[in-house]
């Protein structure tokens, strides 16, 4: 599979995100991902999935949410990796700024969290009905979304661990609570991080496949 790969700067706010984009040929969607609690955009369980994904013809947008001083911050108190109105406006504004620059042009957006990313990344999909076509969540805690999830309208899969019992329980909740089309799939065998062999490997598969059936490409406008 063709990929070109290329480092930006996307502004959210007052904050100056960088990211890493792999943009195939002609992608078949575009999947913005949304690592998990005191992670970046280097996280090796994210950048394996997203290869998976490129591989399937999917483009990818990996980015850090917080900046250098926040994550400082963070690394010594961990209260910004939970504050989902933070990270969800951020990835709301980097949707934004992939519908008005393209650099994938007219593919579609879906978002992929991981852990307290889930609820940052359906919180940001119930705020661009219009934007977010599709969202999948890895070992995440939609729980944390709260009053959003009633208001998201993308087609959702949440992907968990079938040793993460808790994690399990918190997801058939969020679960009842999605009104969009939603599934729960359970990886055998698999703990909270997906360390085992061949678990990460079924999560990339899973979500391939999700993307592929909800993100096409938008219409042109003249």
């Amino acid at each position: 599979m063709d990929v070109r790969g290329s480092a930006v700067t996307i502004p959210a706010g007052d904050a100056e995100l960088p990211a890493d984009l792999l943009v195939p040929a002609t992608p078949a969607g575009v999947v913005l991902f949304a690592h998990g609690s005191g992670s970046s955009r280097h996280s090796p369980r994210n950048l394996a999935v997203a290869r998976g994904l490129n591989d399937s013809g999917l483009g990818t947008v990996l980015v850090d949410l917080l900046t250098p001083a926040e994550d400082e911050v963070d690394a010594v108190t961990a209260e910004l990796r939970f504050d989902i109105g933070l990270l969800a406006g951020r990835l709301a504004a980097i949707v934004d700024w992939l519908a008005a620059e393209r650099p994938f042009g007219t593919a579609a957006i879906g978002l992929f969290g991981a852990s307290t990313g889930a609820a940052a990344a359906l919180v940001a999909a119930a705020q661009r009905p219009d934007l977010v076509h599709a969202v999948v969540s890895r070992g995440g805690r939609p729980d944390l979304a709260g009053t959003a999830l009633s208001q998201v309208r993308a087609p959702t899969l949440l992907l968990v661990g079938g040793l993460d019992e808790q994690v399990i329980v918190l997801n058939q909740q969020a679960l009842s609570q999605l009104s969009a089309p939603a599934e729960l799939q359970v990886i055998p065998g698999a703990t909270h991080l997906f360390e085992e062999p061949g678990t990460l490997e079924q999560v990339a598969e899973a979500a391939a496949g999700w993307f592929h059936d909800h993100l096409h490409p938008e219409p042109a406008t003249a």
